[in-house]
This record gives structure tokens, C-alpha cells and sequence, in this order.
């Protein structure tokens, strides 16, 4: 689409656009919701929709998550955005029309109609490691207060006769619980759940999940039902994905004329593996690059300990010594050394004869190097306790197991136990435990933090007095 600067600016909308460009937009009729409307979404599943689906098959309905921001802006441009793929020697936009109907994730009332009407097949998940408030063995976290307060509304509502949602679930898999047992009583057939974050096996930890709430809830109809109807999908997902800027708003208009109010800021670079059951169907991804395959666990673990493991040591070890993003961080030749040696306690433990692992190594590098894309160690280092302990802690255990030190993967949990203790981190969905932990003196300290991430890293005392050495060489300001 080529600006015409007689005409334009005009607002992003699909009459403006489809007169301006020749090109029809027609809202696709919504077979897929979305739950977690945010940039990433639109970035990936959206854009993979978007690229792959040549009939106009497959609108989203997608519900934004804690605020209804992005769905307030997306509304205005009837789901229309822009995405712009930053790579090192420039920008490319393009106009991303999958999402039909954008809706504040409050409307609790309107994603149990969608998910209950025959014609969604499937509902795509992008809710945060944290989002899915679960303990170590996959089953709803009671500790936390809106998880309890969620499964006695299940227990109290589940059973009645009709879905009362003037006082609906606030956690998001008590919300799609709901909307799914309202597909049961509608008897709508089939679904599939495609959850899209970064948890391995998250098909199998969204599944455990919903049964174990509906077995809380003592909803034995619900419970047959989401084993024998619904279809669980395992997903790794890779495209970086930082927030917009003002001047990104600037970048399109130049472009394009639109004024767009949300355009979305990616790499180039895209992954999607997918394994599973399609019970109702699904958009032709793989017309756009997706994969889809049998055992998926290889390639998750490549990318959570090999992309995302380093993403965390960057945001904790980088940001200790200075740097707020990914380029500036990796720049630094002793960081840069800390990410491939955690990288090489990492490449132990997986496949190489199909993973590629060198040329993955190099191909990170160049994304981490390209400076143009401002990836904010700050907003990779959120929940750093959910995130840990599937990125670093599993490679720290593997590595430990086999006789090695685990230096890299110390290293990772050190800086963060250093912020932790300077009341440095960023926002982690623990709360109090955080501080509480951190306050405790000396290794205490270290014991208390790393129970966070996963119990068993305090099993070995040669762990917790390493991570305490580690942590004692940053010093944070």
C-alpha cells in the first residue's frame, strides 16, 4: 500500500483502507477467539492468520488481558493495524487485517458467547507464563487469593442451571472454563486450545489445569466434556516483539499515510511449532511458515533455554551492569561471554542432529545484535520467578546431574538473587514473597529466592552457596 499525500492522513479504518488501496477488507466471519490481546499476538498468531488465510476464512475475536487498552484502539480502527518488521537496514509495514472484533477482556459475558457459538474452532491463548496461576505440578495455585475466589464461583456455579456472570471469574483459564462449559450445554461440538506461551508442554499444562479446576469445582459433566470434546494443542512460538513507541506511530504515517493509533513493532525473524489435534479445523499456518509435528519438546526446550534462557540472563546480569536492552547488553564482550557459556551448558542437554544448534547460536546472535529493535530488559525481566524456572533452572539441574558446575546457568540465577536483594527487579506476579524472600540475611536469602523458582535447586547446598558467590559479584546501584 503506497501513501497518495493528497489524500492522506486518514484514520486506519477498513472503509478508508479499502477504498485507498484496492484492496477488499471484509471483515472474515470469527472462527477463532483469542484470549490476551496484546503485541506479541498481534506480531504472531494474528500475523500468521493474516499471511495464510487466502479465502478470508478465519476472523479473531480477540479479548485484551489486565487492560482493555489495545482494545479500545483496535475497535476505533475496526482491528486494523500495522505491523512494522525492523530489521537492521530498515523498516518494512504492512496491514494486518485477521482481527475482526476486538473486545475489552472484562466482557467476560461476550468470550462465553464466542466460545460457545458453533462456529469458533479454536481459541488462542497469549496470557503470560504468571497468567495461568499454576502450581509445580500444573494444577490451579490455591495459594493465590483470585485463584481460590475463582474455584469457589466454579463450585457454586457450575452446577446451577444457568451461567450467572454478574460475578465472573477474574483468572483467565476459570473465564475459557466457563465459556466452555457453556459450549457443552449448547452442545457446539468440538474445539481445540492452543495456548502460545512460553511453558513447556503447554498444551498438557493447560489441559492438567482446566480438568483440575473442574474437578475442584466438582463439575463432573464439564470435566467429561473437556475430555472427550476439547483438544489441547502444544505450541512454541518465537518472533521479539518490543513495545511501540511514539515514534513507531510516525514510522507508519511516513510510510503509509494511515494514522494508526497501535501498529506493532517486530523482527523479521518468525518460529511457530505446533503439535496437536485440530478437532474443528484450523487456519493454513503453514502457508506462512509454521511447522507442525509430532514431538514437539525438542524444539521448545531449544527455544525456552537457548532464546528465552539468555533473554533472562541478559535482563538480569545486563541490567546489573548498566544496560537496559538487549543490543546494549549483548555488546558488552563480558555479558556476550556469559550468554554462550550458558548457551554451551544448554546445547548439552538437547538434540543436535535436528536442532541446528550452531546456526541457532548464530542466528540469536544477529537478532540480539540488531540494535534497531528496542527490547527492553525491563519488560523481558518481569515474573522473572515463573520465567527462571523453565528457562534456566532446568538446564542449572541437568547440568548438575551430570557433574558439571553450571556456571552460566549460576551466573543467571546470581544476578537476578543481586537485584532481588537491591529491591532492583521489575514487576513479579509473587508479590510480597519477593521482598519477604530477599530480606531474609545472607544465604537465607539465596534459600528463600530460589524456593520461588523451583524447590529443588535448594536441595543441593553446592547450588545455593554458588549463587551466593555469583550474586556477590554484581553490584548493584
Amino acid at each position: 500500500m503506497s501513501a497518495n499525500l493528497d489524500v492522506f492522513p486518514a484514520d486506519l479504518t477498513r472503509p478508508n483502507a479499502a477504498a485507498r488501496s484496492g484492496r477488499p477488507l471484509d471483515r472474515a466471519p470469527v472462527r477463532l477467539a483469542h484470549v490476551g490481546l496484546g503485541a506479541f499476538h498481534r506480531a504472531h498468531q494474528a500475523w500468521y492468520t493474516d499471511a495464510s488465510d487466502e479465502a478470508n476464512e478465519w476472523g479473531i475475536r480477540a479479548f485484551s488481558g489486565r487492560s482493555p487498552r489495545a482494545a479500545v484502539e483496535l475497535a476505533a480502527q475496526d482491528g486494523l493495524y500495522s505491523l512494522i518488521e525492523r530489521s537492521a537496514h530498515g523498516d518494512e509495514v504492512t496491514l494486518v487485517d485477521s482481527v475482526v472484533d476486538a473486545v475489552d477482556g472484562a466482557r467476560v459475558d461476550d468470550l462465553v458467547e464466542t466460545l460457545a457459538a458453533p462456529t469458533t474452532s479454536l481459541v488462542t491463548l497469549t496470557i503470560t507464563e504468571s497468567g495461568y496461576a499454576v502450581d509445580a505440578e500444573h494444577r490451579p495455585d490455591l495459594t493465590r487469593d483470585d485463584v481460590a475466589a475463582d474455584v469457589a464461583w466454579l463450585r457454586e456455579h457450575l452446577r446451577s442451571a444457568n451461567l450467572d456472570l454478574s460475578t465472573a471469574p477474574r483468572t483467565a483459564l476459570a473465564r475459557v472454563l466457563v465459556g466452555l462449559e457453556a459450549r457443552r450445554r449448547l452442545g457446539a461440538g468440538p474445539l481445540s486450545v492452543v495456548p502460545c506461551d512460553n511453558l513447556p508442554s503447554n498444551g498438557e499444562l493447560t489441559r492438567t489445569a482446566l480438568r483440575s479446576l473442574a474437578e475442584l469445582a466438582s463439575a463432573p459433566r464439564t470435566l467429561e466434556y473437556l475430555e472427550e470434546h476439547i483438544s489441547f494443542v502444544t505450541t512454541s512460538v518465537d518472533r521479539i516483539t518490543p513495545a511501540t513507541r511514539r515514534e513507531d506511530i510516525a514510522v507508519v504515517q511516513a510510510s503509509t499515510g494511515w494514522r494508526d493509533r497501535s501498529p506493532v513493532v517486530a523482527e523479521p525473524f518468525h518460529d511457530w511449532v505446533l503439535s496437536g489435534d485440530f478437532r474443528a479445523g484450523r487456519p493454513a499456518w503453514e502457508r506462512a511458515g509454521a511447522q507442525f509435528v509430532d514431538d514437539i519438546e525438542p524444539f521448545e526446550r531449544r527455544k525456552l533455554w537457548l532464546l528465552n534462557g539468555a533473554h533472562s540472563l541478559l535482563a538480569y546480569a545486563g541490567a546489573a551492569r548498566g544496560h537496559s536492552t538487549v543490543a546494549e547488553a549483548i555488546a558488552d564482550a563480558t555479558v556476550r561471554s556469559w550468554v554462550e557459556e550458558f548457551w554451551t551448558e544448554a546445547a548439552r542437554h538437547l538434540p543436535e542432529e535436528f536442532l541446528g544448534l550452531d546456526g541457532y547460536r548464530a542466528a540469536l546472535l544477529s537478532r540480539f545484535d540488531n540494535g534497531r529493535i528496542q527490547h527492553l530488559l525491563g519488560q523481558i525481566g518481569q515474573d522473572g520467578t515463573t520465567k527462571l524456572r523453565v528457562r534456566v533452572a532446568p538446564v542449572l539441574l541437568a547440568e548438575r546431574a551430570a557433574g558439571n558446575a553450571a556456571d552460566g546457568s549460576v551466573r543467571a540465577l546470581g544476578a537476578w538473587v543481586a537485584l532481588a536483594r537491591a529491591d532492583a527487579l521489575p514487576s513479579d506476579r509473587v508479590g510480597s514473597a519477593l521482598p519477604e524472600a530477599a530480606g531474609r540475611p545472607g544465604e537465607a536469602a539465596v534459600v528463600a529466592l530460589l524456593s520461588l523458582i523451583d524447590p529443588r535447586l535448594i536441595e543441593d547446598p553446592a547450588v545455593v552457596a554458588a549463587v551466593w558467590r555469583a550474586a556477590g559479584d554484581f553490584i548493584v546501584a
